[in-house]
């Protein structure tokens, strides 16, 4: 997508030309289509089991309902309170009919963090957070198709580590549908994600992201390394607004990935340094899953560096190209 019309949520958008978000949809369903008839269930030689249970199930059908009222949007456009109710439902019946909810969370050498009765309504809160900041980031060409690239890969990988069926089997499919999206994505992009796409992975993604943490497969720490190019812009973005007194779900050009073009550099250079910030965020994730704990507590604190660096680097580029006397 062009800056000129960055994908930004907002009460008034145009659908989007030439989706590609129903291939990368598509693709995810088909593949388990095929799991599903070759009978890909044993994982081990002594015991059978489906890929797929009730859970992995449950959370299929709500992204599948998610990503037709998302489709329906782009093709005519929906009210904020529709689009915004669906997805509630959609992370509620997660919660309440599979008991997707985010357990105490490690903080090494320190102890945990323990929600208490608010894990629930922060697990609902989350999966719809994640589901819309996709959509806000999917604002430049070949953007939310890398990340989808490099974090659910990452997810798939450490679900096959820990014999996770589940997470391994859908992240790793939604893996492979978004490398071939990508090739017709990557700047100047032919096709493009809409909301099917962004809305649709971002849910898929928190959702694996829950039941990783759930069943033990990586603490949060993890993914949300994995993914935090995408979680500190957009977070960070909206909630500067928030505090300007500006309107969050309006069009802009504030994240640092928009702040980056605006200030001279190509649309390729940009995602192409993104990319690398993404796999550099993985490699964090990776150490930081098999590293004891004061090694995790120092990888913690690199990437808090890295990102507070990077942060002032945009600062610094835009100040550089300022009229003198603006």
């Amino acid at each position: 997508m062009s800056l000129d019309h960055p994908n930004e949520r907002s009460l008034h958008r145009t659908p989007t030309p030439r989706t590609g978000g129903v291939a990368i949809l598509g693709s995810l369903y088909l593949g388990m289509l095929i799991f599903g008839v070759l009978g890909w269930t044993r994982s081990s030689p002594d015991e059978s089991m489906a890929v797929l249970d009730s859970t992995g199930w449950c959370i299929l059908m709500v992204t599948g309902v998610i990503s037709i009222v998302s489709f329906m949007d782009d093709r005519q456009g929906l009210p904020i309170a529709v689009r915004f109710g669906v997805h509630l439902l959609a992370a509620a019946l997660l919660v309440i009919g599979s008991g997707l909810v985010l357990p105490p969370t490690a903080v090494p050498m320190l102890g945990f963090i323990t929600l208490g009765w608010f894990a629930a309504p922060f697990t609902v809160v989350f999966l719809v957070w994640m589901a819309n900041l996709y959509n806000f980031m999917d604002g430049m060409d070949g953007f939310a198709g890398g990340m989808t690239v490099i974090g659910c890969g990452l997810l798939g990988y450490l679900g096959w580590q820990a014999h996770h069926p589940v997470i391994s089997v859908i992240a790793t499919l939604q893996c492979a549908a978004a490398v071939g999206f990508l090739i017709h994505n990557f700047p100047p992009a032919k096709i493009f994600m809409g909301d099917v796409g962004s809305v649709s992975t971002g849910f898929l993604a928190a959702a694996l992201i829950v039941l990783g943490c759930r069943d033990g497969v990586f603490d949060l720490w993890v993914p949300l390394i994995v993914f935090s190019p995408f979680i500190l812009d957009a977070t960070l973005t909206l909630a500067r607004r928030a505090l300007h007194h500006e309107k969050v779900w309006e069009a802009h050009c504030d994240h640092y990935y928009q702040r980056l073009v605006l200030s001279g550099w190509s649309h390729r250079r940009t995602v192409l340094v993104e990319y690398g910030l993404m796999g550099l965020c993985g490699g964090f994730a990776l150490f930081y899953q098999y590293a004891s704990e004061e090694y995790r507590l120092v990888v913690l604190g690199t990437w808090g560096i890295v990102f507070l660096s990077l942060a002032l680097a945009v600062k610094g580029l835009e100040q550089r190209i300022q009229p003198v006397g603006s």
